[in-house]
């Protein structure tokens, strides 16, 4: 089945020009075109249509898998807020206080997908030692990358080549960077991937400002796999 995605303003990939009312054609787990969404509904007028308000942009990509996922822990809400607090733990001491087994690492790292798919995140940059938080990141549909390129907009760019490693990783694909086309994973094109988020600011200045936190969907391999209730 053919669905248009369209959004106020489709923003391709760095570097390129904004395209008001513009929207992705998805066919399968592919892109199937891209452009104004008048032009393309006008040559596909069988496809399904889905709005969302302001930008949509290519998928995000956040660094640090294994700090995030092997080295913090998401308490399970509602059942250990009460004892744990709905803050991320970290720290070697307080985690080894929690006597975590790799199911339970396992299920953090479920919890902390569901976190980053809510804030248009596709895939995460580094490397993955436990079997079940792996299993958790490809059963999420994420994508688990050797490394981040550094990007226009990228922290990293800006002089020290280690600057972007004074940036604690985050589930803020935002973190450390100075412009949201930082941290975009790939471009949106015509037989690419499909896989994008839309967020809830009318331009990238103000998702920079804004933050993440405004996706509204998450799209990878043509499944919505994150939708703002």
């Amino acid at each position: 089945m053919l669905t248009l995605h369209t959004a106020d303003l489709l923003v391709t990939g760095p570097g390129s020009v904004p395209v008001p009312g513009g929207a992705v054609l998805v066919e399968g787990d592919r892109i199937a075109g891209v452009g104004p969404y008048e032009a393309l509904a006008e040559r596909y007028p069988h496809a399904r249509t889905r709005r969302w308000p302001g930008v949509l942009t290519p998928g995000l990509v956040v660094r640090g898998a294994e700090l995030l996922l092997e080295r913090t822990y998401y308490p399970d809400d509602p059942y250990e807020i009460a004892e744990l607090g709905a803050d991320p733990v970290t720290g070697a001491e307080a985690l080894d206080a929690l006597g975590l087994t790799e199911a339970r690492w396992g299920n953090s790292a479920r919890r902390a997908t569901q976190k980053l798919l809510s804030r248009g995140v596709v895939a995460v940059g580094g490397r993955l030692r436990v079997p079940s938080v792996r299993t958790a990141v490809s059963r999420s549909g994420l994508a688990l990358i050797p490394a981040v390129p550094v990007l226009p907009g990228d922290g990293r760019a800006s002089g020290a080549p280690d600057a972007g490693d004074s940036v604690p990783p985050s589930l803020d694909p935002f973190a450390g960077r100075d412009a949201v086309a930082g941290a975009f994973h790939g471009a949106l094109e015509r037989g690419g991937p499909a896989r994008f988020a839309a967020f809830d600011a009318p331009d990238l200045d103000a998702l920079l400002a804004r933050g993440a936190t405004t996706c509204v969907a998450t799209v990878i391999g043509g499944r919505l796999l994150h939708r703002r209730r």
